[in-house]
């Protein structure tokens, strides 16, 4: 289009071609509003905004507390709160399910909270089960003063577990990652977590986190963490230990080997929007509030409207245009194809993208430096004896490279197999969470889930089928904080060539039966028998077989001459019969009823 139009300028003369190139291009560029329509389930305040308290309260109250436990947890309500640049006194934003909160300066620092709680996340179940099921909200973008005095710190609380990221955030005293709420005699349980460029100036207290993925960070004292906790780049983050015995159970690495960091949204003083990229960086450490991402104006960025289908939404993208997917649930009949380089894909407020014919939901194409973030993929409803073979897709052809240069990026990309339904009333299916066919992918923090429990009850291994959580073909993919939990045979497969996951957390099905997984050696996480380089930073698989006893072989297979690639890895028995014979092969003494945790040490 803007060849034809500077042939059309240049035909007219130099002078006249300048203008009418000049307006040309304005008008082609222009095609979306900017400021956006923001849709009802998107709101953006300014400090002195009236209406603010009151709608992040019925927010709240529609998806959040515990008073029932975990209200709101299978909610069809999506938010996205946005704040503009500015110092926000006295109001105080607790963010429950589906809801993000995200500041709109072009660094964190400009919107601070300074009310007494600022932004926060309760756990949502004041029992010993605490934030366990603490799920898919998120904040960004913003710094914090809070000043609550909570029983285990001062300052910000965000007692989450998976599906719940922080990105660029400062907090001005002590980030507190779980809760603890008398009188029950010990502090909730917490299943994270994942947190990357934060700034805390005090202290960053895990408490009963189980695990966490930190990246690209500086605390000034890490306290705390049960049984796997893995940094890259964080800068005071605790030394390397194998084993939660006499020190915490780190694997912790200098830098951060490549990374893009998530794409964001900024406002300037004229009130107009621009989508943020961030640059690819190498071996990068510390927080960073870098502003040299590309600014791509709103006009070149199509933000959704709810009832918008699979096709209009294509339409968008087929023109080139970047997308940003307004907060609600979209049943999508064909999937969004991503097929230009450098496009972005962007979710607001848990954007979820129903599966409605057994199809995928997110195809990217063979195409270097795209952008998928902040979404929520769920398998659909059985569609005959038809099964989707995935959610997201990474490639069309197998065995194309891509480019290490310009990787493909999924930021906060989370996939779940049931939940709000999966019962078998309500069956759902699909073969695979994610298929990563081509090479040069990061995964920046993504929670693969095939449900434990739903809405309307337990579910059983056909009424949310699903194979595996990830399969990669590609070579040169990295996974950096990475969670798949109870997928009915192997949760990870890995075939491609010079792979990494810093971080892994897993739990195998709790309906299993020996027959079903346990004689045919299924595991949480699998390399191929092919694959000659692949590397492992704190890999955990746990087990809690609810119903007969399973005995598995190994929590995660491996060639033997990969062996020592794998670091501080470990197996650990939540519950139930059975358990984990090896931590990596035929290595690794077993977890089970009488021994909860072990680790694979130097």
């Amino acid at each position: 289009k803007l060849q034809f139009l500077y042939l059309i300028g240049k035909a007219v003369g130099i002078k006249w071609g300048m203008v009418v190139w000049g307006a040309l291009c304005a008008a082609a560029l222009a095609a979306e509003p900017n400021p956006p329509v923001w849709p009802e389930s998107v709101a953006v305040f300014s400090p002195d905004d009236p209406a603010m308290q009151g709608k992040i309260n019925a927010a709240y109250a529609a998806n959040g507390g515990a008073k029932p436990a975990n209200h709101g947890q299978f909610s069809d309500k999506r938010y996205a709160f946005l704040f503009k640049p500015g110092r926000y006194e006295t109001v105080d934003v607790p963010v429950g399910f589906y809801t993000q909160v995200m500041g709109l300066g072009a660094t964190p620092a400009q919107t601070v909270f300074a009310s007494e709680q600022g932004v926060y996340s309760q756990e949502q179940d004041f029992t010993v089960g605490g934030a366990l099921s603490t799920f898919w909200r998120a904040a960004e973008n913003f710094r914090t003063e809070a000043t609550k005095k909570w029983f285990v710190g001062t300052g910000m609380t965000w007692a989450v577990s998976q599906a719940a990221p922080l990105r660029r955030v400062e907090v001005a005293h002590d980030l507190c990652l779980f809760q603890y709420v008398p009188p029950i005699p010990a502090a909730g349980q917490a299943s994270g977590g994942f947190c990357a460029g934060v700034s805390v100036a005090g202290n960053l207290s895990l408490g009963s986190q189980q695990q966490w993925f930190a990246r690209d960070s500086t605390v000034g004292k890490w306290n705390g963490g049960v049984w796997n906790v893995v940094t890259t780049g964080v800068k005071n983050a605790p030394p390397t230990h194998c084993s939660n015995t006499d020190g915490l159970p780190a694997t912790t690495l200098s830098t951060t080997p490549a990374m893009a960091d998530k794409p964001y949204i900024t406002i300037d003083a004229a009130g107009q929007y621009s989508l943020q990229i961030p640059h690819l960086r190498e071996d990068s450490s510390g927080y960073n509030a870098d502003t040299s991402a590309v600014s791509v104006g709103f006009e070149q960025v199509y933000v959704t409207k709810v009832t918008d289908t699979a096709a209009a939404i294509n339409a968008k993208l087929a023109a080139g245009l970047h997308v940003v997917v307004s907060p609600g649930i979209y049943h999508l009949d064909a999937p969004l194809r991503v097929a230009h380089t450098g496009q972005v894909l962007l979710g607001l407020g848990f954007a979820t993208l129903v599966s409605a014919k057994q199809n995928a939901v997110v195809v990217v194409g063979d195409v270097d430096d795209v952008r998928v973030a902040g979404l929520l993929l769920q398998a659909g409803p059985a569609a005959g004896g038809s099964v989707a073979p995935n959610l997201l897709q990474v490639g069309e052809t197998a065995g194309q490279p891509g480019n290490a240069a310009k990787p493909v990026v999924l930021s906060d990309v989370f996939a779940r197999v049931g939940g709000p339904d999966g019962t078998p009333g309500t069956p759902v299916a699909v073969k695979t969470m994610y298929h990563v066919k081509r090479g040069s992918v990061i995964i920046d923090n993504a929670w693969l889930w095939r449900a434990d429990h739903t809405a309307a009850g337990p579910p059983t291994p056909a009424s949310n089928a699903v194979d595996h959580g990830l399969i990669v073909d590609g070579n040169g993919v990295r996974a950096y904080g990475l969670a798949v939990e109870h997928t009915n045979q192997d949760l990870v497969q890995w075939n491609g060539n010079d792979g990494a996951t810093y971080f892994f957390q897993s739990e195998l099905p709790y309906d299993a039966t020996q027959t079903s997984f346990g004689d045919p050696g299924y595991a949480g996480y699998r390399v191929g028998a092919n694959v000659t380089s692949h590397q492992g930073y704190g890999l955990g698989v746990y087990s809690y077989f609810a119903g007969e006893p399973v005995t598995v072989p190994a929590g995660i297979v491996a060639p033997t001459a990969l062996e020592g690639s794998f670091q501080n890895c470990l197996s650990v028995h939540l519950s139930g019969g059975g358990g984990i014979a090896h931590i990596l092969n035929g290595r690794g003494r077993p977890t089970n009823s009488s021994t909860q945790v072990q680790y694979l040490c130097p």
